[in-house]
Formats: structure tokens, sequence, C-alpha cells
């Protein structure tokens, strides 16, 4: 029986960013060359590395220098950037939250992201939240599923973990996880629905 729905943030909960072709002026830079830097070196960001490290790295992929205040303003606008929720995730939390579904958040995002996003509201509706920089490990390596499961307490076939990301859903499943693709909120009420009463 399933105890705890488990979600990712980025495009899940949040809208995708869209502030990347102001980063890419901030740095005076094509934008899609910008997007493929700035990928690139997201999975060592979202495993640890620190914003300054990261940006140095996408900036050497694009032949640019840094100073600290760019590197801050830089971080600024990545990070308000992802903090768009969309609506309907929003309101199938907080229905879930309203039901007591014990939720926790398990999301790639660095430390820096995941001080501000504490502090948002949709906060308040999980009973946990974790974040891969903090753990300094980053979805979907498999210590990341037990990290998981010891801080909420729970085994892998009591929880259901929903992402847009077709490998983290094939990692949290090796894991022994129940996990669907993310594709709308309406899909994962509709998902929920058919689990929570069965």
């Amino acid at each position: 029986m399933l105890r705890w729905i488990v979600f990712d943030y980025g495009e899940v909960i949040s809208r995708r960013t869209d502030t990347l072709p102001d980063m890419a002026a901030l740095l005076d830079t094509d934008p899609a060359e910008f997007e493929r830097a700035y990928w690139a070196e997201r999975r060592d960001y979202d495993a640890g590395r620190s914003d300054a490290d990261y940006w140095r790295a996408v900036a050497a992929r694009l032949d640019r220098e840094l100073d600290d205040s760019l590197i801050h303003r830089l971080t600024s606008v990545d990070v308000d950037g992802w903090m768009s929720a969309d609506p309907d995730s929003l309101a199938l939390l907080e229905d879930l939250h309203r039901r007591e579904v014990p939720l926790a958040l398990l999301s790639n995002a660095s430390s820096t992201f995941a001080r501000a996003g504490e502090s948002k509201p949709w906060a308040r509706f999980f009973d946990h939240l974790l974040f891969s920089g903090d753990l300094r490990v980053a979805k979907p390596a498999p210590e990341i599923w037990q990290i998981l499961l010891d801080t909420i307490g729970a085994e892998p076939a009591e929880c259901l973990f929903f992402d847009d990301r077709a490998e983290n859903i094939a990692g949290a499943r090796e894991a022994g996880l129940n996990a669907e693709l993310w594709r709308s909120a309406d899909h994962a009420r509709d998902l929920l629905r058919e689990r929570l009463t069965a």
C-alpha cells in the first residue's frame, strides 16, 4: 500500500525557466550556445558544486571571464527563473496535503536554490524537502533513493515518485519504488485516484 507520494520539482511543480536568454545576455553570448553550456555542467552543480565553480565552468565553455558580481547576478536570475510554480500542480499538492497524504520532494537542485525554495509557499505542503545539492548526489544515482527512503522511513514499495525525466523514473524503479513519468497534474491526479484507493 502506498504511504508516500514523492515529487520532483523542475517542470513538475515548476514551469520550465524562461530566463536562459537573459543569462546568455549577461554573458554576451549566443542563447543556443549558452543553453548547451548551461545544461552540460548542470549535473555536477546539482550534485553539490558551488555556484562559483558552476558558473566558471559554464563561462569556460563559452570563452568568457566572470567576476564575483556577475556570478551572483547569474545565480540570482537562474534561481528566480525556476520559481514559477504551475497552478495545476500547486492545486494537486494542496489537495493531497489537505487529505493528509504524506508528501516528500526529491529535486536535483543546488543548495542555493534549496534555501530559496524552502521559503516558498509550496514548501509547506511537504513533510520532507530533499535537494541533491545538499545531499551531494543527484538523481538517478542509486544512493539517492536510499537516502530518500531512510529520511522518510519507508520501504520502496510504499512510495510513488513523479518525475519529468525518464532516466530518473528508471532509476527509481530499479530501486524498487513505484514511479511514473510526469505528464500533467491532471494525469497524476487520475493515477493517484486509482492508487490511493486501491
